[in-house]
């Protein structure tokens, strides 16, 4: 899933949620489409995919779902990097 020719885009959808700041406190699939310069529809996709392994979790406020990074489950996943996996 990130070795995929998006997997860019995934990536710096996961350093975004961990800046400081208004993204740190989750994101809309919107705000995702506005920040990296493509379609909403694009923007969901990756969104629930990066959900799907579990990188992401997701809470809802005023009827829209909010895109939140999941830390245990990516320093899981970076571990398995480190290992060779």
């Amino acid at each position: 899933m990130l070795r995929t020719p998006t997997d860019e885009t995934r990536l710096g959808i996961l350093a975004w949620l961990k800046e400081p700041g208004p993204a740190a406190d989750g994101v809309t699939a919107d705000a995702v489409a506005e920040r990296f310069s493509m379609p909403r529809p694009v923007a969901a996709t990756h969104l629930r995919l990066l959900q799907a392994t579990g990188m992401l979790r997701t809470s809802r406020s005023a009827g829209r779902v909010h895109y939140h990074r999941d830390e245990m489950r990516i320093a899981e996943v970076a571990r398995m990097f480190e290992k060779g996996w």
